[in-house]
């Protein structure tokens, strides 16, 4: 997966757009909900994308995950994260956290500063993984490789590009990549052709992505491809920048239900992971604090 592509390629072109409406959650806390259960089918593995905005008076204590992985992206800002077991860390602009819920994890997220910015992503596991072990992986930016050329620059969170591959190990094969594309440059990123690709707009109103041809796309859409290997985005605007995140992964093909904060394969696993979240067992030991 790379920034070049040859004459055999397929480009991928836009199948559906779907503008992330802003919406308030809670109190001080603003978010746009990018995949929505209606498109989990359509975009397997990937379960839930929000764009968050969280003031001081925002936040979420102590709650379970069970059957996925969570992918916190901060754009601005921080999160200060903790869990009963004593992790505890604050994910800072720029930071990645990798989260794996496995068969349980109980954690609290809070923002850190008045302005609070990012993306965050839940990705399905196979039902073979829903109960393995928790764990974490934090990234922080200057972790994070990155390369230029030609008016691109792409952030490597997960996956290859432009000759630069991430170390971070996935449970689920997936793609992650923050594009910023300088006025009047273009991008061109192989994708395996058998996994779901999307493109969600942070940035800019003259972005134009699959075809040359299609019509520009506004910031705050989720951009879904079709089949090919090949994804391509023109930026045409000759004053402002454009950036995306590219976000790709080998689809499961397994029943989803979700409820909440649990991801499983049935409502029957569904009913077992509240009953271990209320009884404290089974991954959910620590609630008894």
């Amino acid at each position: 997966m790379s920034i070049s592509s040859d004459n055999n390629s397929v480009p991928r072109l836009v199948i559906k757009k779907v503008l992330a409406k802003l919406q308030k959650e809670g109190e001080g806390a603003i978010v746009r909900n990018g995949i929505t259960e209606i498109d989990q089918k359509l975009l397997d593995p990937f379960v839930l994308l929000v764009e968050f905005s969280l003031s001081l008076s925002a936040g979420f204590p102590d709650h379970p995950h069970r059957g996925f992985e969570s992918v916190t992206y901060m754009l601005q800002g921080g999160i200060i994260h903790k869990d009963p077991k004593g992790h505890k860390g604050t994910i800072q602009a720029g930071d990645v956290q990798w989260m794996t819920a496995g068969r349980g994890i109980i954690h609290s997220e809070f923002p850190e500063e008045e302005v609070n910015n990012g993306f965050q992503l839940w990705i399905n596991l196979p039902s073979t993984d829903k109960m393995i072990e928790p764990k974490y992986k934090e990234l922080s930016s200057s972790d994070i490789l990155r390369a230029e050329e030609k008016g691109v620059e792409v952030k490597v969170i997960a996956g290859d590009s432009m000759g630069i591959k991430s170390p971070v190990y996935t449970r689920t094969p997936t793609m992650f990549l923050d594009f910023t594309l300088k006025p009047g440059s273009q991008t061109h990123q192989t994708v395996p052709e058998s996994w779901t690709t999307f493109a969600y707009i942070i940035e800019g109103d003259e972005g134009v992505f699959g075809s040359l041809n299609s019509s520009a796309i506004s910031a705050h859409h989720v951009v879904v491809f079709g089949p090919g290997d090949l994804v391509s985005v023109w930026n045409k605007s000759t004053s402002r920048s454009l950036r995306f995140l590219l976000i790709a992964g080998e689809p499961i093909g397994e029943p989803v239900v979700q409820c909440g904060p649990f991801v499983m394969n049935s409502q029957a696993e569904i009913d077992i992971a509240f009953d271990d979240y209320q009884n404290a067992k089974n991954g959910f030991e620590m609630a008894k604090c």
